[in-house]
């Protein structure tokens, strides 16, 4: 007569490991449905605790909870944009987009209530948060650039295309998902070649970006195809030279 396996022995969480259970929980609640629409309750019975258990970790309810929540997704999206000093200037742009875009197409909701205002859960802290994503997100863009003390214009152009990131990120959402994530990677790639070649006509270090990183671009590469595309449009431009 054989005996029956051992019930695993009940493993009490740490402090860490509780509060992480429980950040997990809600960033998965807040994934799919706006701050305002998730309880304590739903952490709680997602998380498989009582809701008192999740005030004591969260003192401070739900605000407290959101914050926390909010600062764990910053982390994820603030090193997506960190890519090592390898390959071209697009090269870099579309791998750090593929895990950015990745974020927003799992995140779903929560990524529409991490960037778009009028959250009944929205303060200065959490707008802090978001603005952090935003700088630290600049600031390996210019890493990218090889560039040590960027100037105004190009700093401008930098910031203008994280905002086009983000607002491309939400239309996606909103239109359904279209068009397929390659292609909107792609287009904001080519976006931002067409940002800093327009401010170069205007600011020499943006022109001295522009030839350094032009110089890396492979003809059949994403710099390439979308010359191949534009110069042909432009023929007509040479009666304004």
């Amino acid at each position: 007569m054989t005996s029956a396996a051992p019930t695993p022995a009940y493993r009490r969480l740490s402090v860490e490991e509780r509060r992480s259970q429980l950040l997990e929980a809600a960033l998965s609640l807040f994934a799919h449905r706006a701050p305002e629409e998730v309880s304590l309750d739903d952490v709680a019975e997602a998380a498989g605790v009582s809701r008192p258990l999740v005030y004591r970790y969260f003192p401070g309810g739900k605000q407290q909870l959101y914050e926390a929540a909010l600062r764990s997704a910053a982390k994820e999206l603030e090193h997506c944009f960190a890519e090592p000093s390898q390959g071209s200037l697009s090269e870099r742009l579309s791998r750090a987009l593929d895990r950015y875009l990745a974020f927003v197409d799992q995140h779903d909701a929560g990524f529409s209530a991490l960037l778009q205002g009028g959250s009944v859960v929205e303060t200065s802290r959490t707008t802090a948060i978001v603005d952090g994503v935003r700088r630290a997100a600049a600031d390996h863009i210019v890493d990218h650039l090889a560039v040590r003390d960027p100037g105004p214009r190009l700093r401008m152009t930098v910031r203008m295309w994280i905002t086009a990131v983000e607002g491309a990120s939400l239309s996606w959402l909103d239109g359904g998902k279209e068009p397929p994530l390659d292609e909107l990677r792609d287009w904001l790639v080519e976006q931002f070649v067409a940002m800093l070649v327009a401010s170069a006509g205007r600011d020499p270090q943006t022109a001295d970006v522009v030839r350094a990183a032009l110089a890396l671009e492979a003809p059949e590469g994403a710099v390439g195809r979308l010359a191949r595309r534009v110069v042909p449009l432009l023929d007509g431009a040479a009666r304004l030279l």
